[in-house]
């Protein structure tokens, strides 16, 4: 085994517990990221929570910078939240739609995004436009720009990685597109940040929405919002901004925070910021770049390998896959299949039709099996789970 490869399992206590292919729900966290949400946690119940929180300043401020290289940002950029549904919310929420405007978006954007944009047309009139495909797979580029012309277009959303694929979508040439109409443009990272390297200049995005959990390997139950100087001298603020986001100057005004603090919430769960930032300190001394491309080669043997068995039918489409790899077997329901695996020591998730209609119409498929290696994960450990899809297709027991 590579010895990195043998580094990073022996740096994760989760390893030795089972094949891990679920990174796109949860990845594995890093003992040193474990470290650092208990002893914050210990500090807490020892000497109090808001005691504690003021002794961690330092450690607060080292992981909104470390989050920040991350994303190729600085800090001030960086808001802190509950998760990455609630940033992208947040974002959302700085525009004051009205009816007529347009939001132009794609159709393999992630399901609470698509909720979010049909709340907004039943509640404000707003319209949805979803760019057409390439026959390939992803958004078009050139609807993308024929959409913008539209002078009613307010937003373009654009969700880089679809849950339900291992698509990747053309963030870039979309944020060019969005930049040369002079469309603010927001960006849900969520399934890119950690195995796809991320600099949110050269995506020319407004917003990018993020979660800790994935392919970034923090805990749950925490997000981030990047904000760009031009949308912070904008004024963009969210709808509902708080004492931490804000100050109440006098009866009747309020002065929004400088930075993107003004998108955050006053209560922290401080110990999974520590997580996050430690987290994203790890992400940085493997490299982005050299674990991601790691995870998604791992995918592509992956994908390799389940297209030679009888009775699997992959569904991923794009001109290029992120590592997520998402199959149809044959007579089985994704959500039974993952439990069998889940038997068998095999971690991976179900995808059903209703996380993304559009896309798995297309495709016919009720359910899908998800499968997500990360840089950490094995060759061997590629040929166990495909051994054991094998007896399934086979029509045996899975191996043992």
């Amino acid at each position: 085994m590579d010895p990195l490869v043998r580094q990073w399992r022996e740096d994760t206590p989760g390893c030795a517990n089972q094949i891990h292919f679920n990174n796109a729900g949860s990845g594995l966290m890093p003992r040193a990221v474990l470290d650092a949400i208990v002893g914050h946690l210990n500090r807490e119940a020892n000497l109090g929570g808001y005691e504690s929180a003021d002794d961690a300043d330092g450690a607060v401020a080292e992981a909104y910078a470390h989050l920040a290289k991350v994303l190729g940002a600085q800090p001030r950029n960086v808001a802190l939240v509950e998760n990455s549904t609630v940033a992208f919310f947040q974002a959302l929420s700085a525009f004051d739609f009205q009816r007529g405007d347009v939001i132009v978006t794609t159709r393999n954007d992630y399901i609470s995004n698509q909720l979010a944009y049909l709340s907004l047309v039943q509640r404000h009139g707003v319209e949805v436009r979803r760019a057409a495909d390439l026959a390939s797979g992803g958004a078009d580029p050139q609807s993308v720009r024929e959409l913008l012309r539209d002078a009613r277009v307010r937003l373009l959303a654009v969700t880089w990685v679809p849950t339900n694929s291992g698509l990747m979508q053309p963030v870039a040439a979309l944020g060019e597109a969005a930049e040369a109409a002079g469309v603010p443009y927001l960006v849900d990272g969520c399934q890119a940040v950690g195995q796809i390297p991320v600099d949110v200049a050269k995506l020319r995005c407004d917003f990018f929405s993020g979660t800790a959990r994935k392919f970034l390997r923090g805990p749950r139950g925490t997000g981030f919002l990047y904000v760009s100087d031009r949308a912070l001298k904008r004024g963009d603020f969210p709808l509902y901004i708080d004492m931490r986001g804000a100050d109440w100057v006098s009866a009747d005004n309020f002065a929004p925070a400088p930075d993107a603090r003004r998108f955050e919430n006053w209560e922290f769960a401080y110990s999974l910021v520590l997580g996050l930032g430690e987290a994203a300190r790890y992400a940085l001394e493997v490299g982005v770049e050299r674990g991601g491309r790691r995870a998604r080669d791992l995918a592509a043997m992956l994908r390799g390998k389940l297209r030679e068995l009888p009775g699997i039918r992959v569904l991923d489409r794009g001109n290029e896959l992120a590592a997520i790899v998402t199959l149809e077997v044959t007579g089985w329901d994704a959500t039974e299949l993952s439990k069998l695996l889940r038997a068998r020591g095999i971690n991976s998730s179900a995808s059903l039709r209703a996380y993304a209609v559009i896309d798995m119409d297309e495709k016919r498929a009720a359910s899908a099996l998800r499968l997500s290696p990360h840089y950490y994960n094995t060759e061997e450990e590629i040929e166990r789970v495909v051994e054991t899809l094998r007896a399934v297709t086979a029509g045996g027991q899975a191996a043992s």
